[in-house]
């Protein structure tokens, strides 16, 4: 049996195809067509999803979207008419692009399917999940778990903003939610807005800001803004908030509350702005904690399985690995909303069996996306214009090792592209962790963004436990844990001193370029057996310096999608400061590249 799961209309529209419950294929809609979060009816991806299964559309059981349209509908009514007559002029925006558009999105998504498949009955072959039971079935089915605890927070489905689900075997059941207008994940996005980034996207530089600071503000907020009980559960305090009615996430009492108005995007960060992060992420950490060891008690099971915006806060994860309220915790790295419908048409619909081998999760490493064969990469990077040398994989390790380990910036472009916002060894730039200046290097010469954003180490799994306070599993990034006490270097009192920001200049450890103010990573281990080539490539960088990590980031530029084909990698190879471009078999140096080539990639995309 086939299943097709599609998100789409809100953020980041993707697309997901499953067999008899296996995992074929999966994309976001975004890499396909180069816009940034792109929302809309993800045409690319599903095209890409039967592409890599071999069929067509009428060779689907099923299509499941992730959402219900009509319970948001039947929200965003309640809470204009609860809280009338403000919010007329965000009801005014919102109702005609609701009538238009997003109340029939059953009638666009038939029709978008006959289009494709004209004799299929979609009008019976159509169904429609909740958006928490998506998450959580995204989370549980995919996990190595036969049996677990699922918690999912983010901002807001159809009325959940935080849900429990408690999963067995093929069976799910949520058992309790939290209910808009009450949302940690708005929380946080209206702390995002206030510090100046963007919501729905710059929810990580607030996580990444917050070492920074300290969390000055936090009891200013849990007296104020949230009234936290001890289970975790909460309600807000709506007076400092406008994002039920207005159009923006926060209101003047809110700037009263931290002495000042919002940010601008374009003004400068302040101690202020980073002691706001802290103060926040210090929150929703406390907020987690609370949850998962209520839920922890309450259950009596080892296994939780988190997904949602929320459970990409890697911080936070780390910390909850740490408590220790469950064994084992297995984080969706996708969000999930396609992949979870395909899963949940599957399993409670139609009574699919599930099998988990209680050691390795279902995603394949999330390498679920594209893919391209040797002679296509030839035939490609020729029309482009690159130059470039092949070699045989030994070679091309070697050469790359090579280029590493003499600090060259490099961008790696092999096998099927990831699945879900993070790089992990397919589509990644990659650096020598070493070098003190690689972390402003690739800031702000090769990705153009804000300089105290930090970089993931990818690590030999077996050697992970020989550099940092972590030894288990983590393919894909969901947790933080500090570097090994050994490997650290203190900063004397005059470092500890600086402002902020100047921070970042200071060497804090054996591998500076991964190595966050606060002596923390988000770490990726490796595995021979889902990515071979990364694998090996990092095991010639630790034989050459008895390093077994590697900086490594997205490859792609502020504002831009991960790069998706060789095209992609070669304008954006040509746009920044990358020195060495690794496609398949092909090597690029940049030396070598017609000047005429070279683009001016830093103003190419909106910021985000």
């Amino acid at each position: 049996m086939r299943v097709l799961g599609i998100s789409a209309f809100y953020h980041d529209s993707a697309a997901a195809l499953i067999e008899d419950g296996r995992i074929i294929a999966a994309a976001q809609e975004e890499r396909f067509t180069r816009v940034k979060h792109d929302s809309n009816y993800p045409a690319h991806a599903i095209g890409y999803c039967l592409d890599a299964a071999g069929i067509g559309l009428d060779a689907v059981d099923y299509v499941a979207f992730y959402d219900k349209p009509f319970l948001k509908f039947e929200r965003l009514l309640e809470t204009y008419v609860a809280f009338a007559p403000r919010g007329f002029a965000s009801f005014s925006k919102a109702i005609p692009v609701w009538i238009k558009e997003k109340l029939f999105q059953k009638s666009m998504l038939v029709g978008k399917l006959k289009d494709a498949a004209p004799e299929f009955d979609w009008e019976t072959r159509l169904l429609f999940a909740e958006h928490h039971q998506s998450h959580a079935a995204s989370a549980f089915f995919p996990s190595p778990f036969d049996a677990a605890v699922v918690l999912t927070v983010d901002g807001v489905g159809e009325w959940a903003t935080a849900s429990v689900a408690e999963g067995s075997g093929g069976n799910l059941v949520i058992t309790r939610e939290i209910h808009w207008p009450h949302s940690l994940g708005l929380l946080y996005s209206a702390f995002t807005y206030y510090t100046g980034f963007r919501v729905n996207s710059g929810e990580y530089k607030v996580m990444g800001l917050a070492p920074y600071g300290a969390p000055v503000f936090h009891d200013r907020i849990l007296d104020n803004l949230i009234d936290l009980k001890a289970d975790g559960s909460f309600r807000l305090n709506l007076d400092y908030f406008d994002y039920c009615t207005g159009l923006r996430m926060t209101n003047a009492r809110f700037d009263a509350l931290f002495d000042g108005p919002a940010r601008g995007p374009d003004e400068l960060l302040t101690q202020k702005h980073m002691d706001l992060a802290a103060s926040i992420q210090s929150v929703t950490e406390e907020v987690m904690l609370r949850m998962t060891r209520a839920l922890g008690a309450e259950s009596g099971k080892k296994n939780l399985c988190l997904a949602g915006g929320v459970a990409l806060n890697c911080v936070a994860n780390g910390k909850l690995m740490r408590d220790g309220a469950f064994e084992n915790i297995w984080v969706q790295p996708a969000a999930g909303g396609a992949l979870g419908a395909a899963y949940l048409a599957y399993h409670r619909f139609q009574d699919g069996p599930r099998a988990s081998n209680g050691t390795a999760d279902a995603m394949a490493g999330s390498y679920l996306g594209p893919e391209f064969a040797q002679a296509d990469i030839e035939s490609r990077l020729t029309n482009a214009g690159a130059r470039y040398a092949v070699l045989d994989r030994d070679a091309l390790i070697a050469a790359v090792a090579d280029a590493l380990a003499a600090q060259k910036a490099v961008g790696w472009f092999q096998g099927r592209m990831e699945f879900g916002p993070r790089a992990l060894g397919a589509r990644s730039i990659l650096g020598d962790p070493r070098a003190p200046e690689m972390q402003k290097t690739l800031n702000l010469k090769v990705k153009f963004r804000e300089s105290f954003r930090p970089f993931a180490p990818s690590v030999l799994r077996e050697d992970v436990a020989d550099w940092f306070d972590f030894d288990a599993d983590s393919p894909y990034m969901p947790m933080v844990a500090d570097v090994k006490a050994e490997r650290q270097k203190a900063m004397s009192a005059d470092e500890k001193a600086l402002f902020g920001i100047d921070k970042l200049n200071i060497a804090r450890s054996d591998i500076p370029a991964v190595t966050h103010v606060d002596y923390s990573a988000r770490i990726q281990t490796v595995h021979a057996d889902t990515n071979p080539r990364y694998h090996a490539l990092i095991s010639a960088f630790k034989t050459r310096t008895g390093c077994p990590v590697v900086v490594n980031t997205s490859f792609n530029v502020r504002g831009e999608p991960i790069v998706c084909t060789p095209e992609d990698a070669f304008r954006c190879f040509m746009g920044t400061e990358l020195d060495v471009l690794a496609i398949g078999n092909c090597v690029l140096l940049k030396a070598d590249q017609d000047p005429a080539l070279k683009l001016d990639y830093k103003n190419a995309f909106e910021l985000d």
